[in-house]
């Protein structure tokens, strides 16, 4: 199978994990496929027949996944955001992405493989942008209480009325 390369796509250095990575991303999001997977052959650098990288999509977007060895560890300094429509969707994602991973603030969390994600509502970057400065205070003290994010509570925020 023949890819048409991207401008720009995630190239997501694993040690031996990236085709474990594409079966429970794939498994995970809907709207995803796994492409091709491609091996090492006699000359290396990894086991002849191990996988060398694994290329899928989820919504559209193509990932390649590599097996390159302990050499580089993922950092939250770089992450995916999952924009979601409603609560539902929210906790649905953080569930599966959680698992075995590590919660952080705000509605960032890091997947077991070490993988960062932010799980938001579509309307975060609005309720924390609204041009009275005290309601957007509100908001944002609300979401720094937060570790997995709560709709409700948030656009309490944005209506309270002081």
């Amino acid at each position: 199978m023949t890819l048409q390369p991207q401008k720009v796509s995630p190239f997501l250095w694993f040690n031996d994990q990236a085709e474990e990575a594409m079966d429970f991303y794939t498994s995970t999001f809907p709207d995803s496929k796994q492409l091709r997977v491609a091996r090492y052959g006699e000359t290396g650098p990894g086991k002849p027949g191990s996988v060398m990288t694994a290329d899928f999509e989820l919504f559209g977007q193509r990932f390649t996944a590599l097996n390159g060895g302990p050499h580089f560890a993922f950092t939250p300094a770089i992450s995916f955001v999952i924009h979601c429509e409603g609560q539902a969707e929210i906790d649905e994602y953080w569930d599966k992405l959680a698992a075995g991973g590590t919660i952080m603030q705000c509605g960032w969390l890091t997947d077991k493989f070490g993988i960062t994600w932010q799980v938001v509502p579509n309307n975060l970057a609005q309720l924390l942008s609204n041009p009275d400065p005290a309601t957007a205070a509100r908001v944002m003290k609300a979401m720094m209480s937060m570790k997995k994010l709560e709709i409700a509570p948030l656009e309490q925020a944005r209506d309270q009325t002081v």
